[in-house]
């Protein structure tokens, strides 16, 4: 329970960190991206452990939960932004200029992150219900191979989509699944980490 709770927790926090530092675009080895992409990655694996401990009911909970906080806090960081500077201390505009959200940008991460990580959730599933519970190394980079991608690709396009030329978006998705590709290799044996639940039995009919 204390692992599930610390899981969950630092799930979360990945997720409102990488929401925050997504409003800025940086250039590492060459390769521009939302410096969100440093942290994002590794809800993935998070999510993946929950799902390991507490099945996938509490993964889809989780998920949305997320990003329910997320919303709450564009709009609080919103109206504080909004909200008259006491001018006994200063204008104070550095907060609105470093934290006041980027409506777009926000729309864009959540989508992303609700989608990519659902469909990770199911992949991850598919792979425990349906193949096998052993090789608990494969499942997580099985299902991170198609979500890392597709929320690259979407967090881009609908962010940067019509904004900037469609060859820097497609640098942009290509250094995000790099990173996010070599972040799941670090945080895959976070796996092993937690005790998996014991599979759902299933009910037998005796005969009379």
């Amino acid at each position: 329970m204390i692992r599930l709770i610390v899981v969950c927790s630092a799930y979360i926090a990945a997720q409102m960190m990488a929401d925050i530092t997504s409003l800025r675009i940086v250039v590492i080895a060459g390769l521009s991206m939302d410096a969100g992409t440093l942290i994002y990655p590794f809800t993935f694996t998070l999510r993946d452990m929950v799902h390991k401990v507490a099945g996938v009911a509490a993964a889809r909970a989780l998920i949305i939960s997320a990003a329910v906080i997320n919303i709450v806090m564009a709009l609080l960081f919103s109206l504080v932004a909004q909200l008259p500077a006491d001018p006994t201390v200063g204008p104070q505009t550095e907060f609105a200029v470093v934290l006041a959200p980027v409506w777009r940008i926000v729309f864009a991460s959540i989508v992303a992150e609700v989608v990519a990580e659902l469909v990770d959730t199911e992949i991850y599933r598919l792979w425990v219900t349906r193949i096998t519970r052993r090789y608990q190394w494969a499942r997580v980079l099985t299902s991170n191979a198609v979500s890392v991608p597709l929320d690259s690709l979407l967090f881009a396009w609908l962010a940067f989509g019509g904004e900037l030329p469609a060859e820097v978006v497609w640098a942009i998705v290509l250094s995000n699944i790099l990173i996010k590709g070599v972040t799941t290799l670090i945080s895959l044996p976070g796996i092993y980490l937690v005790k998996e639940s014991a599979p759902p039995k299933i009910p037998t009919v005796q005969s009379e």
